[in-house]
């Protein structure tokens, strides 16, 4: 008993508590992947690399949560962060050209780390609002788990006009998270 009251102590203090709303971020098209492609950490949820920065994975919501890999907090995002409260880092460009990767940091008041959510539903880069978050049009690589297995692309800023909304366009969807 005593061993299993330490586990489920240890397990609250090591897991993250968040009181804001959390949501995923979800391409609009579906593209080849009928559940949907998120904004996701390389790696897996609890065990996601971040280190490795970003890339557009399956929706976990299909599962009816949130992974804590693709949930980011609603409110810091109509303030133009884009925040993992999980683990306690922000979405950054690598810069601020095409092509850029999007990586994670620790959050700072830097122009790598704005992005304005805006009214047609595009990712900008707020110093240089001809970027936009876009998913590759390559076709999906399989992942290594989900049935049927979990796909994913990679994610970079690119111009925004010439990536086409298929591309581009985004919406935040709110989830019990797991």
């Amino acid at each position: 008993m005593r061993l299993i009251l330490t586990t489920i102590i240890l397990t609250m203090l090591v897991q993250p508590t968040w009181a804001g709303t959390l949501v995923e971020i979800q391409l609009v098209d579906k593209l080849d992947e009928q559940r949907g492609f998120c904004i996701d950490i390389r790696g897996h949820k609890e065990r996601a690399k971040v280190h490795r920065g970003l890339q557009a994975h399956t929706c976990y919501s299909y599962q009816g949560q949130l992974g804590v890999d693709q949930a980011f907090d609603e409110q810091l995002i109509s303030r133009g962060k884009f925040y993992l409260p999980a683990f306690d880092v922000c979405m950054e460009a690598e810069d601020s050209v095409a092509g850029s990767r999007l990586n994670l940091e620790a959050c700072n008041d830097t122009d790598k780390q704005r992005f304005e959510f805006t009214a047609n539903d595009q990712i900008k880069l707020a110093s240089n609002d001809e970027l936009c978050v876009t998913v590759d049009a390559s076709a999906s690589k399989q992942g290594g788990g989900g049935t049927p297995l979990h796909l994913l692309r990679s994610l970079a800023l690119t111009n925004c006009e010439k990536s086409g909304a298929r591309y581009t366009t985004w919406r935040m969807l709110a989830l019990p998270s797991n």
